[in-house]
């Protein structure tokens, strides 16, 4: 059986029943006959999970979403100031500072004491990439 992710967790979804799907094939171990080495391991990252499922939680939505941001500036910066050896990739910033501006323009508004740092940051980035791009602000 698979499940079908949704906030609140994973929901089970029936699969078709085919005849002896109920039956474990050999080398298929049933799940409450796990092997005690393993079912340690899998209490620990489901009481992980809950735990950053717990913390994710209680984050701001705003928060998380201004985060989001970030890391797309964070990758812009990336494609504009490339490591050593590496060229600048105008077309990937281009699309980093796109898709920051676009959630900047839908959600910002909404984003609290977040959207004034955010939209300065982004301002900032279109002006490095016309720099970098050899362009002027004016074209």
């Amino acid at each position: 059986m698979s499940s079908l992710w949704t906030p609140s967790g994973g929901e089970p979804v029936p699969g078709p029943d085919p005849a002896g799907a109920g039956e474990a094939s050999p080398d298929q171990a049933a799940p409450d006959q796990a092997a005690p080495d393993q079912a340690a391991p899998d209490q620990e990252v489901a009481e992980e999970l809950r735990r950053v499922r717990a913390e994710l939680a209680g984050t701001s939505v705003a928060d998380l979403v201004a985060n989001h941001a970030i890391g797309l500036w964070q990758l812009a910066v990336l494609h504009l100031t490339p490591e050593a050896g590496a060229s600048v990739r105008l077309d990937e910033a281009g699309l980093a500072i796109d898709a920051m501006a676009a959630l900047l323009d839908g959600v910002g508004h909404r984003l609290g004491e977040n959207e004034a740092p955010l939209r300065d940051a982004l301002s900032q980035l279109r002006l490095a990439f016309v720099q970098v791009s050899g362009g002027s602000p004016d074209s």
